[in-house]
């Protein structure tokens, strides 16, 4: 990836004193365009998002490099809700994926456990290669993305999740919240 840009680029994320990153929508823009400059190098043949978050980078990836892009959903999430232990497919990977270069995108490697998941179903699915890309990774993901535009164990909130519209309003997403209070309140002396 060019560092310099990126350096750049880091510098306009937004962090509040608990060390959660804020990344503006001109950011994720910017670091998804990172991803595509990246992947370019690995050719890939269709693109494969993982729904929700992952779409955005996705989109933008398959735009730039002038791709099919497929959209996928595993998550341990139903109705928004925390519902099961590990990811559970929702929406599979489609068969055009066999004999092509696939490039899988999501927003983040948190516990890297989604990404292993495709990585493995991409492969028995007869996919020539699986590159797979994140915005954002944490150290202690036990599936480190190939591309990854920045490594962080901070707390990272991207736009789409900061904001819910509830009666007609947009307030804070209460879940996300709660997840900025648990963290302050971990690094904040006793």
């Amino acid at each position: 990836m060019r560092s310099r840009e990126r350096a750049a680029r880091d510098r306009t994320t937004t962090r509040t004193a608990a060390a959660c990153a804020t990344f503006p929508g001109e950011e994720v823009a910017a670091l998804s365009r990172d991803l595509a400059e990246t992947l370019e190098d690995a050719v890939p043949e269709l693109v494969v998002g993982i729904a929700r978050a992952g779409l955005f980078p996705a989109f933008v990836v398959a735009a730039a490099l002038r791709r099919e892009l497929c959209v996928i959903r595993i998550s341990r999430r139903v109705d928004e809700e925390v519902t099961f232990e590990h990811p559970v497919w929702r929406v599979p990977l489609p068969s055009t994926i066999t004999g092509r270069v696939v490039a899988v995108v999501d927003e983040i490697a948190d516990t890297g456990e989604t990404l292993a998941l495709v990585r493995h179903s991409a492969a028995e699915h007869g996919a020539a290669r699986v590159v797979t890309a994140t915005l954002v990774a944490h150290s202690w993901a036990s599936q480190q993305p190939d591309v990854v535009a920045i490594s962080s164990d901070e707390l990272v909130v991207f736009p789409c999740d900061a904001r819910i519209l509830v009666g007609g309003r947009w307030v804070p997403h209460p879940e996300v919240e709660a997840a900025i209070d648990a963290h302050r309140q971990r690094r904040e002396p006793v």
